[in-house]
């Protein structure tokens, strides 16, 4: 098979995204998990701009490593001998032996925008990449506004790509660099550069147009190489090229080798990394690596994937990292709550008996969507695999304020037939409940303990009631690296806390297959709620 390079520029151009702003050790985790992953170019930065890019390539240089980083630069300034000029110096010293320098391949920004007329600036180019050159550097040479310059000056936008490969360039790379250009015309323009220049053609688009993927897969298909982009698309203005949808269609559907499969399969993991260090949220509809990306809740839909997952799905989610995921609502049919035994037998009453849940508990203002947990805790009490854990006897908050507000929790359950009394202080009521809940349960069942709250969400559902209102809680937990979803419902917050707290602990319990089979029984779940106690 045919390979394709991969250039990853999110520690450069990624962080040029509003609302993004790595430190040093956010950018030396991002490249181990690039290079992880297999990237071929990792680009770090502006080496001469600032203190932080400067310790990168500096901390880069000790460690032996299997990717190529990257120095990013520009061009020489006009009447400048390259030597001389500062900025080029330090690509040089970053030590990094590759270097990237963007050069203008559009007239109109050459002459308008740099102040430099037509000849100067194809000087500046391959006076620039020569320079590195000679310096023992490999060169990628980014063709600013290169299809833009076309759309103008074809002519001129072609000789900065000869300049550049005359300097002596191991790449050329086309440069979409406003993100305005369709794929034809992409197709075109790089099918007309091979015929200009010998050198290696890469392409780096922009998505300004929702095509960043679209002109990237074109430009392979006429013969680009290398392709550059960043990790969940991040970037300027609308963002770059999304390396986690083109490496994918790369391997899996246009038959390029780009990296092995097994690291393939780390694609979901690295996107949802790199957005957790960024601190943004992946877009559930991303595809291959979004949470929805294999997520089905129409019941015809559902009913097909169980036949036949690939009726509804383009490729098997695991080959990117993903799961397979069908949600229960009162819009789903038998087939989605079917899908949860996973090929074990329930009475059809039962079944039936379980959708009536469903959709009485949505009505009530329920919501599983996000709540998987608390479905499966459904199913499994179908089955009789859910213990009687422990009882709930009550429980209360008490806010006191002195100088700061003090918040304690006191819960009284019953375990094993013996009184448990705990108390546990926090930050909010919601978080003294959880502590004090833990501490009550922990002596009891150890395993507790892995359980983790990492997420907690309130949404009104009836606004016009003010504080009377009905809310929906949606707690989301981890349990031995396995997400915990789970959902309450009262006119009382604290209640809905409650119940979506205790469907956690219920839902973590049972995992870990807390109780002999013996003590375990048909339950049913009590109608005013899930994780309330059971009877």
């Amino acid at each position: 098979m045919k390979s394709i390079v991969l250039y990853d520029t999110t520690l450069r151009d990624g962080t040029q995204r509003a609302g993004i702003s790595l430190s040093l050790d956010d950018k030396l985790q991002i490249a181990a998990l690039l290079e992880e992953f297999g990237m071929d170019y990792i680009e770090g930065g502006y080496p001469g701009s600032n203190p932080k890019d400067a310790q990168f390539f500096e901390q880069m240089r000790r460690k032996s490593r299997s990717s190529k980083i990257v120095a990013f630069g520009s061009t020489v300034r006009k009447a400048i001998h390259p030597s001389d000029d500062g900025h080029l110096r330090s690509l040089v010293e970053a030590g990094t032996g590759v270097a990237t320098i963007f050069g203008k391949a559009s007239l109109f920004h050459a002459e308008k925008i740099l102040g430099v007329d037509a000849e100067d600036n194809l000087r500046m180019v391959e006076a620039s990449v020569r320079y590195l050159v000679s310096q023992g550097m490999e060169v990628v040479f980014d063709a600013e506004h290169f299809f833009d310059g076309c759309s103008a000056n074809q002519e001129y936008a072609m000789e900065v790509l000869a300049r550049a490969e005359q300097g002596g360039a191991s790449w050329i790379v086309l440069c979409d660099t406003n993100g305005g250009s369709l794929p034809a015309w992409v197709s075109e323009m790089v099918g007309k550069a091979k015929s200009v220049v010998a050198s290696s053609i890469g392409i780096h688009a922009h998505d300004d147009s929702g095509l960043g993927v679209a002109n990237s897969l074109a430009a392979v298909e006429s013969g680009a190489e290398m392709v550059q982009g960043t990790i969940n698309g991040y970037g300027e203005r609308c963002g770059n090229a999304n390396l986690c949808t083109i490496i994918p269609n790369l391997v899996l559907k246009m038959g390029y080798q780009v990296t092995p499969m097994a690291e393939l399969e780390g694609l979901t993991r690295l996107a949802r990394t790199v957005a957790d260090i960024a601190n943004l949220a992946i877009d559930g509809g991303a595809p291959y690596v979004g949470e929805n990306a294999f997520t089905h809740k129409a019941g015809v839909h559902v009913g097909a994937v169980r036949k036949h997952p690939q009726a509804y799905e383009h490729v098997e989610p695991h080959l990117v990292g993903q799961k397979r995921r069908v949600l229960v609502s009162e819009l789903a049919g038998r087939s989605n709550l079917l899908y949860q035994f996973d090929g074990l037998e329930l009475d059809p009453k039962a079944l039936a008996s379980l959708m009536e849940d469903v959709k009485r508990l949505e009505a009530q203002g329920y919501q599983f969507e996000a709540a998987e947990s608390s479905v499966a805790l459904m199913v499994q009490r179908a089955l009789g695999n859910v213990g009687n854990y422990y009882q709930v006897d009550r429980f209360h908050v008490s806010v006191a304020r002195d100088q700061v507000p003090v918040t304690e929790a006191t819960v009284r359950l019953t375990v094993n037939e013996e009184t448990v009394l705990e108390v546990g202080d926090g930050d909010g009521p919601v978080n003294a409940l959880d502590n004090a809940l833990r501490k009550a349960l922990t002596r009891f069942y150890p395993v507790i303990a892995d359980l983790r709250l990492t997420d907690y969400k309130v949404r009104v559902l009836d606004a016009n009631e003010a504080t009377a209102a009905t809310v929906r809680v949606h707690v989301r937990s981890e349990f031995h690296g396995e997400p915990v979803t789970t959902v309450g419902v009262s006119p009382n917050i604290l209640e809905a806390s409650w119940r979506a707290l205790l469907d956690a602990v219920d839902y973590a319990l049972w995992r870990d297959g807390s109780l002999r089979s013996s003590d375990l029984g048909r339950t049913e779940v009590k109608t005013q709620g899930l994780g309330q106690e059971v009877t």
